[in-house]
């Protein structure tokens, strides 16, 4: 497997090794222990979450307030998105600022995004599904959603002639830093 920092250096993409021949292909999308040594620390997930969305669907952006901080690797197994780490760490030397990545069942990449990020994502293709490990169990107490154009952080989010959002991901608030 092949791990690059992004510009926030602990978000990390995640080329896994693919062998592909006449037959189709066979990949490992997880092994703990390579993460783990790729990742350089030691982590746990403790559930995995799926989601489908049709084109233009924005969720995000996401995120649960400590006890119940997640880190995520988010994979997309059908479709393609846009997909956006933002960094609210208040201590961070790049709080506030945010990456993003085409993820796709194509290109087979993955995003891990460590506890302190807020994550969203936009549909690029019909029928979009994506998987993704948590490293803490959700918690609706501990839920909070930033809203998705907040210009403070002034995410490009691929032009696309109509998001479709939830009511919840629609009237969030601005971050208040």
């Amino acid at each position: 497997m092949k791990v690059t920092p992004l510009k926030i250096s602990d978000v990390k993409l995640i080329e896994p090794d693919i062998f592909q021949d006449q037959r189709g292909f066979f990949f490992e999308s997880f092994n703990q222990k390579k993460f783990n040594q790729a990742i350089g620390e030691e982590i746990t997930f403790v559930q995995d979450n799926h989601s489908k969305s049709k084109k233009g669907v924005l969720r995000g952006l996401h995120y649960q307030k400590s006890p119940f901080s997640q880190g995520k690797l988010i994979r997309v197994i059908c479709g393609e998105i846009f997909d956006i780490a933002l960094d609210i760490r208040k201590d961070s030397p790049s709080f506030g600022k945010w990456v993003s990545q085409i993820l796709s069942a194509e290109n087979k990449k993955q995003l891990w995004i460590p506890e302190g990020f807020a994550h969203g994502f936009l549909a690029l293709s019909d029928g979009v599904e994506i998987i993704y490990k948590t490293t803490n169990f959700y918690s609706k107490a501990h839920e909070a959603t930033i809203k998705y154009n907040d210009q403070q952080f002034k995410i490009n989010w691929p032009k696309n002639t109509q998001y479709f959002l939830s009511s919840s991901d629609l009237n969030a608030d601005n971050f208040k830093k």
